[in-house]
């Protein structure tokens, strides 16, 4: 198998598993978020909600919009990762954005920790950014068909009706609330690469590991910590994307507007509905996706790497 066909295999199986494992908290999140006025949205909330779906729906209405999340997921989280190491990879070989290496001559990337590009902290912020803004750019009618199937606000029969209710709706429903999506995906992707390289590289320092089950252990926890400074710092836009995408009103039509009439009803706190529950999703599927999409990686990489020595006996 090619490079870029590992790296589509292994973002895709990524993809697959998160949304499998979690699509109860994107579903319940898109439900506070969708809501609006001034009654605050805390546990109370969270816990009346998910007792109104398993009430008329049974607990398999906590999956409901699954299949949308894996058109958008599956695709895109491969498109992602295949597409950030393929930028990195050609960042590296700018001395501008190259990472020092301090690998001893007969380091086997493959019995460590990570068979991806090292970049600097600038280098990593950029490919993280501009390469989550254009996948998302590609698939954003998808990001908002998954939003709305998640939403009990649109009565939708199949995935592919609701898909072509979109596209009649033109270029203006097709990128609905992509700004809000690109203001919040461009710093959380690039601050998520930065702390994931940057909190690897440190823990690797402290304890090299040794084994598969100890890498799978240290991507899946530097992505978990990555990936709740990142959620924190970038929450606010996704409330906003998930009103302008849900909500038909003209007081959320457009970014600006949609902002102000947040903050009109609710104040700083309307920025923040949801925000634990995109943590748990976030850090969760963080740990899980890079767990599994380097894992897998390295391990067809030391399959690629045996078959050579054996071919060359």
């Amino acid at each position: 198998m090619n490079n870029v066909g590992q790296h589509l295999m292994s973002g895709a199986l990524s993809g697959f598993m998160s949304t499998i494992c979690l699509q109860p908290l994107d579903l319940l999140k898109t439900r506070l978020q969708q809501g609006e006025g001034g009654r605050s949205r805390g546990t109370r909330s969270l816990v009346r909600t998910t007792r109104e779906i398993v009430a008329s729906k049974g607990v398999l209405g906590l999956w409901r919009g699954t299949s949308a999340s894996l058109i958008r997921n599956v695709p895109g989280i491969a498109c992602y990762l295949t597409g950030l190491n393929h930028v990195r990879t050609l960042m590296a070989t700018s001395p501008y954005f190259a990472a020092v290496q301090t690998h001893p001559p007969n380091h086997d990337p493959t019995k460590h920790a990570s068979v991806l590009p090292t970049l600097t902290v600038y280098g990593n912020l950029i490919a993280g950014a501009t390469t989550r803004v254009s996948v998302g750019f590609i698939l954003n009618p998808f990001t908002v068909l998954k939003a709305r199937y998640e939403s009990n606000m649109y009565a939708y029969g199949s995935v592919a009706s609701s898909l072509g209710e979109i596209v009649r709706g033109g270029p203006r429903e097709l990128f609905r609330g992509f700004s809000a999506s690109a203001l919040r995906d461009a710093p959380y992707s690039g601050l998520f690469v930065v702390f994931y390289e940057t909190i690897k590289r440190e823990s690797r320092r402290i304890l090299e590991p040794e084994s598969q089950g100890a890498v799978a252990a240290l991507h899946s926890g530097s992505a978990a910590a990555a990936g709740m400074v990142a959620t924190l710092a970038t929450h606010p836009f996704d409330v906003v994307k998930t009103k302008i995408q849900v909500r038909t009103e003209d007081r959320y039509h457009g970014l600006l507007r949609t902002v102000h009439t947040i903050w009109k009803q609710r104040g700083v706190s309307g920025f923040f509905d949801g925000a634990s529950l995109r943590l748990s999703r976030k850090v969760l599927s963080s740990a899980i996706g890079w767990a599994v999409y380097e894992s897998v990686l390295v391990f067809v990489r030391a399959q690629e790497n045996q078959q050579r020595r054996l071919h060359s006996e």
